[in-house]
């Protein structure tokens, strides 16, 4: 499942530089993720980074129009950076 970044983001400018997808861009108001380049932070971390340095809890949430396996963030992970599976 991609990540969302939900209004009561306070664009703090702390997400942005994590993302090592570069899935996080400003949006219109608020940062926002693009779900297509979003992998939760799969291959390369156990956890997803923006959600660590946020500053305001359930600000970044799983993003319920974008459900996907762990498999599915893998393949989008390998996809992005060209990795030999």
């Amino acid at each position: 499942m991609a990540l969302l970044i939900t209004k009561r983001c306070i664009n703090c400018d702390m997400c942005e530089p994590e993302c090592p997808n570069q899935a996080i861009s400003m949006g219109e108001s608020i940062y926002e993720i693009d779900v297509n380049r979003c992998t939760e932070c799969v291959g390369h971390y156990d956890t997803p980074t923006c959600q660590q340095v946020c500053p305001i809890d359930n600000t970044i949430i799983s993003d319920p129009e974008c459900v996907e396996s762990s498999d599915r963030l893998w393949e989008k992970f390998v996809l992005l950076h060209h990795v030999a599976s």
